[in-house]
Protein backbone atom coordinates (compact mmCIF):
# COMPACT_ATOMS: atom_id res chain seq x y z
CA UNK A 1 0.00 0.00 0.00
CA UNK A 2 1.05 3.61 -0.53
CA UNK A 3 1.96 5.63 2.54
CA UNK A 4 0.82 9.24 2.31
CA UNK A 5 2.17 11.53 5.03
CA UNK A 6 -0.21 14.03 6.62
CA UNK A 7 -0.33 17.45 4.95
CA UNK A 8 0.61 19.07 8.26
CA UNK A 9 3.87 17.09 8.38
CA UNK A 10 4.90 18.56 5.03
CA UNK A 11 3.82 22.07 5.96
CA UNK A 12 6.20 21.94 8.91
CA UNK A 13 8.96 20.16 6.91
CA UNK A 14 8.39 20.94 3.21
CA UNK A 15 10.27 19.39 0.32
CA UNK A 16 13.15 21.68 -0.59
CA UNK A 17 15.39 21.67 -3.63
CA UNK A 18 18.18 24.04 -4.55
CA UNK A 19 15.79 26.79 -5.71
CA UNK A 20 12.30 25.61 -4.79
CA UNK A 21 9.99 24.70 -1.93
CA UNK A 22 7.14 22.20 -2.47
CA UNK A 23 4.19 22.44 -0.08
CA UNK A 24 0.84 20.62 -0.11
CA UNK A 25 -1.83 22.68 -1.89
CA UNK A 26 -3.80 24.41 0.84
CA UNK A 27 -7.30 25.96 0.57
CA UNK A 28 -5.64 29.34 1.19
CA UNK A 29 -3.68 28.96 -2.08
CA UNK A 30 -6.81 29.43 -4.20
CA UNK A 31 -6.36 33.15 -4.81
CA UNK A 32 -2.73 32.81 -5.94
CA UNK A 33 -3.64 29.82 -8.10
CA UNK A 34 -6.26 31.93 -9.86
CA UNK A 35 -3.70 34.56 -10.84
CA UNK A 36 -1.15 31.96 -11.94
CA UNK A 37 -3.67 30.09 -14.12
CA UNK A 38 -5.42 33.15 -15.47
CA UNK A 39 -2.14 34.86 -16.37
CA UNK A 40 -1.00 31.76 -18.26
CA UNK A 41 -4.36 30.71 -19.65
CA UNK A 42 -3.43 30.87 -23.36
CA UNK A 43 -0.44 28.56 -22.83
CA UNK A 44 -2.02 26.16 -20.35
CA UNK A 45 -5.33 25.61 -22.15
CA UNK A 46 -3.54 24.14 -25.19
CA UNK A 47 -2.47 21.13 -23.08
CA UNK A 48 -4.70 20.96 -20.00
CA UNK A 49 -8.47 20.42 -20.34
CA UNK A 50 -9.24 21.61 -16.79
CA UNK A 51 -8.13 25.19 -17.51
CA UNK A 52 -11.50 26.06 -19.06
CA UNK A 53 -13.14 25.37 -15.68
CA UNK A 54 -10.93 27.82 -13.78
CA UNK A 55 -13.27 30.66 -14.63
CA UNK A 56 -12.88 32.83 -11.53
CA UNK A 57 -11.17 32.96 -8.12
CA UNK A 58 -14.03 30.94 -6.58
CA UNK A 59 -13.33 28.03 -8.95
CA UNK A 60 -9.64 28.11 -8.04
CA UNK A 61 -10.60 28.14 -4.37
CA UNK A 62 -12.76 25.04 -4.90
CA UNK A 63 -9.83 23.35 -6.64
CA UNK A 64 -7.51 24.15 -3.72
CA UNK A 65 -10.08 22.74 -1.28
CA UNK A 66 -10.44 19.60 -3.42
CA UNK A 67 -6.65 19.18 -3.40
CA UNK A 68 -6.62 19.15 0.41
CA UNK A 69 -9.50 16.67 0.49
CA UNK A 70 -7.90 14.42 -2.16
CA UNK A 71 -4.67 14.36 -0.14
CA UNK A 72 -6.48 13.57 3.11
CA UNK A 73 -8.44 10.76 1.40
CA UNK A 74 -5.33 9.32 -0.27
CA UNK A 75 -6.53 9.97 -3.84
CA UNK A 76 -3.88 12.48 -4.96
CA UNK A 77 -0.88 14.38 -3.60
CA UNK A 78 -0.48 17.86 -5.11
CA UNK A 79 2.17 20.44 -4.24
CA UNK A 80 2.41 24.15 -4.94
CA UNK A 81 5.84 25.00 -6.31
CA UNK A 82 7.26 28.14 -4.70
CA UNK A 83 10.51 29.97 -5.26
CA UNK A 84 12.80 29.88 -2.25
CA UNK A 85 13.08 33.27 -0.64
CA UNK A 86 10.47 35.16 -2.67
CA UNK A 87 7.78 32.54 -2.09
CA UNK A 88 6.24 33.18 -5.51
CA UNK A 89 3.81 30.46 -6.60
CA UNK A 90 5.23 29.06 -9.85
CA UNK A 91 2.83 26.18 -10.48
CA UNK A 92 1.73 22.74 -9.35
CA UNK A 93 3.36 19.32 -9.39
CA UNK A 94 1.55 16.27 -8.09
CA UNK A 95 0.84 12.60 -8.00
CA UNK A 96 -2.63 11.85 -9.34
CA UNK A 97 -4.76 8.71 -9.38
CA UNK A 98 -3.06 7.06 -6.42
CA UNK A 99 -3.84 3.32 -6.55
CA UNK A 100 -2.83 1.95 -3.18
CA UNK A 101 -3.16 -1.74 -4.05
CA UNK A 102 -0.73 -1.42 -6.96
CA UNK A 103 1.45 1.23 -5.29
CA UNK A 104 1.08 3.35 -8.41
CA UNK A 105 0.32 6.97 -9.29
CA UNK A 106 0.55 9.41 -12.17
CA UNK A 107 2.78 12.49 -12.33
CA UNK A 108 1.13 15.75 -13.38
CA UNK A 109 2.44 19.31 -13.51
CA UNK A 110 2.16 22.83 -14.88
CA UNK A 111 4.00 26.14 -14.57
CA UNK A 112 2.95 29.73 -15.00
CA UNK A 113 4.43 31.45 -18.05
CA UNK A 114 6.98 33.50 -16.12
CA UNK A 115 8.65 30.32 -14.81
CA UNK A 116 9.19 28.60 -18.17
CA UNK A 117 12.63 27.71 -19.54
CA UNK A 118 14.48 27.92 -16.22
CA UNK A 119 14.58 24.24 -15.28
CA UNK A 120 12.05 24.73 -12.49
CA UNK A 121 9.72 21.96 -13.62
CA UNK A 122 12.47 19.39 -13.99
CA UNK A 123 13.69 20.30 -10.50
CA UNK A 124 10.19 20.17 -8.96
CA UNK A 125 9.10 17.02 -10.78
CA UNK A 126 12.32 15.21 -9.82
CA UNK A 127 11.66 16.05 -6.14
CA UNK A 128 8.05 14.89 -6.49
CA UNK A 129 9.04 11.58 -8.09
CA UNK A 130 11.64 10.98 -5.38
CA UNK A 131 8.91 11.70 -2.80
CA UNK A 132 6.68 9.09 -4.49
CA UNK A 133 9.32 6.37 -4.32
CA UNK A 134 11.05 7.21 -1.04
CA UNK A 135 8.27 8.58 1.15
CA UNK A 136 5.11 7.02 -0.30
CA UNK A 137 6.57 3.63 -1.21
CA UNK A 138 5.39 3.81 -4.82
CA UNK A 139 6.39 1.01 -7.16
CA UNK A 140 5.35 2.71 -10.42
CA UNK A 141 4.90 6.32 -11.51
CA UNK A 142 3.29 6.92 -14.89
CA UNK A 143 3.31 10.15 -16.88
CA UNK A 144 1.77 11.10 -20.22
CA UNK A 145 2.14 14.13 -22.46
CA UNK A 146 0.69 15.18 -25.77
CA UNK A 147 2.92 14.02 -28.59
CA UNK A 148 3.44 17.62 -29.73
CA UNK A 149 3.97 19.12 -26.25
CA UNK A 150 7.74 19.27 -26.65
CA UNK A 151 8.43 21.13 -23.41
CA UNK A 152 6.66 18.50 -21.34
CA UNK A 153 8.28 15.65 -23.27
CA UNK A 154 11.69 17.21 -22.55
CA UNK A 155 10.97 17.25 -18.80
CA UNK A 156 9.92 13.59 -18.95
CA UNK A 157 13.11 12.69 -20.81
CA UNK A 158 15.34 14.53 -18.31
CA UNK A 159 13.67 12.61 -15.46
CA UNK A 160 14.61 9.26 -17.01
CA UNK A 161 11.10 7.91 -17.65
CA UNK A 162 10.86 5.02 -20.11
CA UNK A 163 8.58 5.20 -23.13
CA UNK A 164 5.78 2.61 -23.06
CA UNK A 165 3.57 3.52 -26.00
CA UNK A 166 1.08 5.87 -27.59
CA UNK A 167 -2.48 6.46 -26.51
CA UNK A 168 -4.35 7.67 -29.58
CA UNK A 169 -6.84 10.50 -29.09
CA UNK A 170 -6.47 10.15 -25.33
CA UNK A 171 -7.76 13.59 -24.41
CA UNK A 172 -10.14 16.23 -25.79
CA UNK A 173 -8.47 19.55 -25.14
CA UNK A 174 -8.80 23.02 -26.65
CA UNK A 175 -11.22 21.77 -29.34
CA UNK A 176 -8.94 18.97 -30.59
CA UNK A 177 -7.94 15.41 -29.76
CA UNK A 178 -4.50 14.94 -28.25
CA UNK A 179 -2.50 11.77 -28.73
CA UNK A 180 -0.44 10.95 -25.64
CA UNK A 181 3.02 9.52 -25.34
CA UNK A 182 2.96 7.32 -22.23
CA UNK A 183 5.98 6.77 -19.98
CA UNK A 184 6.68 5.12 -16.63
CA UNK A 185 9.37 4.84 -14.02
CA UNK A 186 9.62 1.93 -11.57
CA UNK A 187 11.17 1.91 -8.13
CA UNK A 188 13.67 -0.59 -9.47
CA UNK A 189 14.73 1.93 -12.14
CA UNK A 190 15.86 4.26 -9.36
CA UNK A 191 18.50 1.91 -7.93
Amino acid sequence: MLTIPARGDLHSRPIETERLVLLPVDPNDGHELWFAVNGSRATLQRWLPWVQYHTDPVASGRFAEACASDWDQGRAVRFVIREKGAGTLLGIVGLEQCVHLHRACELGYWLRNEAHRRGHMTEAARACVEFAFRRMGAHRVRVAAATDNHRSLSVISRLGFRFEGLARQAEWCDARWLDHAVFALLATDMT
